[in-house]
């Protein structure tokens, strides 16, 4: 991988793992509809001229139920539930049960029969699941359980993203897909979350932490993440995927004063060894035919097709939208 492209992936490893910090100083003061809209609203108010500039809402038109399907299931109720979430949960735990979304998407692509499971994921799948419940009974006799089934949704609907990206936004520009589904998301959320906005001018902290949020955290960091893409591929991309909860973790330690114990370092490494096994992909054999068309493997696993556009091959490959993100 270039300098340019490690430069690349430790940014985002960072960035994508800070939210959690900055939604639980948020929300102490601001209601999760009012986070959600300033969130969406500010950066929408970055990518919008970016993506109408360069012509990419008009083609989104045709696809506008795919484009609704994936606002929804990506942003609109995930970030709702995430930030609700967080209001009983500490934002290390939250990052960390959100790094099952890989685990997820396994068990969808089999679902769909778009991916297949052989025993090596099914074995991920097992510890994984086992890393959750570890996690998931620290808190369930603190009466979180709803809390814990919020994220459950979130983890669902992250894992549900990719899809609608591959089958109903297959090929729509990706600043463009962003911001429209960042300027659907507030403009749903606009009448509650201005109802419930507190009273008294929030303090700086909470200001400053929806400002990184909606500027560094999404608008900002989607655009690093398709250079990313650019740079490295889809699917090395999603590797800062495991990197994002360790994040979370050391800054909700060092700034939050949250525990870290051996039981929540046990089971974040049972969810990231089952999410490793889960989604790796085994390479092609010479001559099989793993994906319909005219299109060759790349090295990393990538599909390029002859007029030059980057597919992916398997559900695992195709988390390279806005998806799986805090």
């Amino acid at each position: 991988m270039s300098k340019r492209g490690w430069l690349l992936f430790a940014a985002m490893s960072v960035i994508w793992g800070v939210p959690y910090l900055f939604i639980k100083i948020a929300v102490d003061v601001l209601s999760p509809a009012s986070l959600v809209l300033c969130r969406t609203g500010l950066a929408a108010l970055i990518l919008l001229p970016v993506a109408l500039a360069r012509g990419e809402i008009r083609p989104l038109l045709k696809h506008w139920k795919a484009l609704l399907a994936f606002t929804v299931s990506e942003l609109a109720v995930p970030w709702l539930l995430l930030s609700k979430a967080e209001t009983h949960l500490s934002s290390s735990l939250t990052g960390l049960l959100i790094a099952a979304v890989p685990l997820v998407g396994a068990v969808l692509g089999w679902v769909t029969r778009t991916d297949r499971l052989d025993s090596r994921r099914l074995v991920g799948l097992g510890v994984g699941l086992l890393g959750v419940v570890a996690l998931a009974g620290l808190d369930l006799g603190r009466g979180n359980a709803v809390a814990l089934v919020e994220l459950g949704v979130v983890a669902i609907g992250y894992a549900l993203g990719p899809f609608i990206l591959a089958h109903g936004l297959a090929g729509a520009p990706r600043i463009g897909v962003t911001a429209a589904a960042l300027t659907l998301t507030a403009l749903i959320y606009l009448p509650a979350g201005v109802a419930e906005f507190p009273h008294a001018w929030p303090k700086a902290s909470v200001l400053a932490s929806v400002a990184v949020l909606a500027l560094l955290c999404t608008a900002i960091a989607f655009l690093l993440f398709y250079a990313l893409i650019d740079e490295v591929g889809p699917v090395r991309s999603t590797v800062i995927t495991y990197v994002n909860p360790a994040v979370a973790v050391v800054l909700g330690v060092l700034f939050l004063d949250e525990s870290l114990t051996w039981s929540i370092a046990a089971g974040f490494a049972l969810i990231l060894a089952g999410s490793v096994l889960a989604t790796r992909r085994s390479r092609p054999r010479p001559g099989s035919a793993q994906w319909t068309g005219s299109a060759q493997w790349t090295d990393d696993d990538t599909m390029t097709s002859h007029d030059g556009s980057v597919r992916a091959g398997a559900l695992g490959d195709t988390r390279v939208g806005p998806a799986d993100r805090a």
